[in-house]
């Protein structure tokens, strides 16, 4: 495993975890919330996840308010939240920024090893700003809902947009592939 395997992080009940802990499984890392225009891809997330789990991945959600205040409720109001509306099993982690100079560590070794994002990146950014909202400049992750596939061994196999859907054929396709390998 990578090194970001051993980054210490927190799952949303306060238990420990790490990457490390999901070893040998592929696991797609999304930044989540509840209150964004980008909030109904946790259904295509879960579908996914109850699609592909028994192969190996995992879909892991990293709850935070980084963008537009989106994502301001509690722990235990998120749960819920994700729960009552789209049936959320999958892992989720306790809330923490995911960019900036307070972003967790989990994040900075993520957009380190994987600057770029493939998908509707400039597409979204000029939607940001259309709406009058100052978008990040890479590396940086650029909204909620962007999405970082890790393979088998830990590392960074690739990075998704905002914008792309859970059932995107690229997104699909790179998931497939690594769950092949």
């Amino acid at each position: 495993m990578s090194d970001i395997a051993a980054i210490p992080l927190t799952r949303i009940d306060g238990s420990a975890d790490s990457l490390g802990d999901h070893a040998g499984n592929v696991l797609l890392v999304v930044n989540v919330a509840s209150q964004c225009g980008l909030t109904p891809q946790y259904e295509g997330l879960e579908a996914m996840y109850k699609q592909y789990k028994d192969q190996g991945l995992e879909v892991l959600g990293f709850p935070a308010n980084d963008f537009g205040a989106q994502e301001p409720g509690t722990h235990e109001e998120i749960v819920e939240f994700c729960s009552s509306n789209y049936g959320v099993s999958f892992p989720m982690f306790a809330k923490a920024d995911v960019t900036g100079d307070g972003k967790q560590p989990l994040y900075a070794a993520l957009t380190a090893a994987q600057p770029d994002k493939a998908g509707p990146a400039e597409e979204f950014r000029e939607r940001l700003k259309g709406y009058g909202m100052t978008p990040t400049e890479d590396p940086e992750v650029l909204w909620n809902f962007e999405k970082f596939l890790i393979a088998k061994d830990g590392s960074v196999a690739a990075r998704f947009a905002p914008g792309t859907e859970p059932n995107d054929a690229d997104l699909v396709g790179a998931i497939e592939a690594e769950l092949a390998k």
